[in-house]
């Protein structure tokens, strides 16, 4: 199985560095990797102009956003289902087996 490497830096300077598994049918990796990019600098730019919101609120919209994005593909519903939820939870699974790197605090 193909995988994406993808490093994730939080505005708090901790870092991810994921290794995210393809589906069989992944077409593009560039764009998935460019797409998965330009939706997480969008939401760090609109915390940046906004102001805070809860982890919770973000983490609703994008479910909305992936389950509105889902319903405009022309395919039944539960192929819809099957394929959000095991893309999902591949998904979940690189990124708790990723570790947390974090900068050393204070004055060094």
């Amino acid at each position: 199985m193909a995988h994406l490497p993808y490093t994730a830096r939080t505005e708090t300077g901790d870092t991810f560095d994921i290794e995210f598994p393809l589906s069989e049918h992944t077409e593009d990796s560039m764009r998935v990797h460019q797409l998965l990019t330009t939706v997480l600098n969008s939401v760090a730019n609109d915390l940046k102009i906004v102001g805070t919101v809860s982890n919770g609120d973000i983490l609703q919209a994008l479910s909305m956003a992936l389950a509105v994005r889902s319903r405009m593909v022309y395919a039944p519903e539960q192929t819809m289902r099957t394929i959000v939820t095991d893309l999902t939870e591949t998904a979940l699974n690189a990124c708790y087996q990723a570790e947390r790197k974090s900068d050393p605090a204070g004055h060094g």
